[in-house]
């Protein structure tokens, strides 16, 4: 699954671990999301865009979504 992870830690100037701690995960589960080897449970995805005031759909991108173009 796509995400916006990678951009939006960036734009805070948080390291993998800064947002690990965050969410209470270990920086591999950062790495993982934001490469897209591992997709987060619903909980987690809605910790993550609570943390950065989005909605989920802001953060991930749907994989259906994507192969049919819509946005």
């Amino acid at each position: 699954m796509n995400n916006r992870l990678k951009v939006l830690r960036a734009e805070r100037n948080w390291s993998q671990n800064d947002l690990a701690e965050r969410l209470d995960v270990s920086r591999q589960s950062v790495n993982a999301i934001e490469t897209g080897k591992y997709d987060p449970s619903l909980p987690l995805a809605f910790r993550i865009a609570e943390l950065f005031g989005l909605t989920i759909e802001e953060v991930f991108e749907s994989p259906s979504r994507r192969r049919s173009g819509a946005i």
